[in-house]
């Protein structure tokens, strides 16, 4: 198996609700699992970008939004063998147990530093002892456990890891970064259609979420899509197609409905802007499925790129400036684009795009995905016209690698201070 191909198998993973939420109630489940009796205490300490991506986000099969009910759900109810899947199991009930336990000022949740780097520190309190569970890097990546102030579990930090014997940090590149553009390129191009057969699974896991949404009253961007396309799912126009099962799926993600989105780089809506517009096109442009699967793998390749520089959680809308980076080549590539196409696309959305920050996972990622939907479509109608905004300007590099490089180098540690000021925000409102 390629490389390369291994690295998007193993990326790509199921996620109900938005991915923080998930996480956080697997960490406090987790915990839960290590101490008997009656919990009486939960405490949560995470980096700013769990913090704020959790606040305002809506909770699988809950009426319940953010951090506290989370935590609360994770202590109650949660399943911590389903991953990022904990909450698939809640019910009505738990969901009320889990509010009184707020209510009682049981449940804290606090923001420790601030971070790109995914971090949370998950303790639960009962009659009979505690246990803190210490995730790392990824959203249920456990490092430590410790029960009662013995260690149970240690693993490696990826930080760790790169500690050279010598005690040097040694520069270990992810290996996404050891590829060219043209590298990636080609990989598209010839993979064996086989070996990226898996892909598959994304567009139907999407599809079924985006249904989701147009059955619930809740998702009124996802009704507004719909009608804007003719009352079907899949019109004659790609570009409204792809405004709807874009946006239409992120709002049913965010509104926590009970379906899962087939996440990247550790984020449903990445998975979601990632893949759905390629899948519009293929069914309004009479594209083939192998040729869909080469463009959602491009795709996904481009968007773990700038991810591995941006980190996982910042100011900067991964959902929006990376994965619609990444659609961006993949609908340059379904429609005959070549590898010049493909670096122009990447300038045009270097340009446009790499603003857009992150306050959150919300209502409003829906609309984020719409603006990544519009911005990719233009920029690849520019790139196909030999048009794009040159390496001269703004953060453009030479080369697409340096400005994929640039494009994450403004969130991290660009944006660290715009981090700050809109968790500030949230927490005043």
């Amino acid at each position: 198996m390629e490389e390369l191909t291994r690295l998007i198998r193993e990326d790509m993973k199921p996620a109900l609700g938005v991915t923080e939420p998930g996480a956080i109630a697997f960490a406090v489940a987790s915990a839960k699992k290590y101490v008997q009796g009656e919990v009486k205490r939960v405490r949560v300490a995470l980096n700013s970008g769990m913090y704020k991506n959790a606040f305002t986000c809506g909770i699988p099969n809950s009426i319940r939004f953010g951090n506290l009910y989370a935590a609360a759900l994770g202590a109650v109810a949660a399943n911590a063998d389903k991953g990022l899947e904990s909450l698939a199991d809640i019910r009505p009930e738990d969901d009320d147990r889990a509010a009184a336990m707020v209510d009682a000022g049981m449940i804290e949740v606090c923001m420790d530093h601030i971070g790109s780097e995914i971090t949370i520190d998950a303790s639960v309190e009962t009659e009979e002892g505690y246990c803190t569970v210490r995730i790392r890097d990824e959203h249920t990546r456990i490092i430590e456990i410790e029960k009662n102030g013995m260690l149970l579990y240690q693993k490696q930090t990826e930080a760790q890891k790169k500690e050279s014997d010598s005690g040097k940090k040694a520069e270990e590149e992810p290996i996404i970064h050891r590829y060219l553009v043209k590298e990636i390129f080609k990989y598209a191009k010839e993979v064996p259609e086989d070996e990226i057969g898996f892909i598959r699974e994304a567009f139907s896991m999407n599809l079924k979420l985006l249904e989701e949404g147009l059955a619930s009253e809740r998702a009124v961007i996802a009704r507004a899509l719909y009608e804007e396309n003719g009352g079907r799912i899949i019109g004659e126009n790609c570009q409204k197609t792809a405004q709807l099962l874009c946006g239409g799926a992120i709002e049913a993600r965010v509104l926590g409905l009970s379906r899962p989105a087939m996440s990247i780089t550790g984020s449903g809506a990445h998975g979601i802007i990632a893949t759905m517009p390629l899948f519009a096109c293929m069914k309004t442009e009479q594209r083939s499925e192998e040729i869909l699967l080469r463009a959602t793998a491009l795709s996904y390749l481009i968007t773990m790129y700038i991810k591995e520089y941006s980190g996982k959680l910042s100011a900067f809308c991964g959902c929006g400036i990376a994965a619609g980076t990444g659609m961006a080549c993949g609908l340059a590539f379904m429609r005959g684009g070549r590898e010049e196409e493909i670096s122009r696309v990447i300038w045009n959305m270097a340009s446009g795009l790499t603003g857009m920050i992150c306050d959150g996972g919300n209502h409003g990622c829906a609309m984020k995905g719409i603006v990544a939907t519009d911005a990719a479509f233009r920029a690849v109608e520019l790139a196909e016209k030999g048009i794009c905004i040159e390496a001269v300007h703004g953060i453009n590099g030479r080369t697409p690698e340096d400005t994929m490089r640039f494009m994450g180098k403004i969130a991290s540690p660009g944006m660290e201070e715009t981090e700050k000021t809109i968790v500030e925000i949230m927490e005043q409102k």
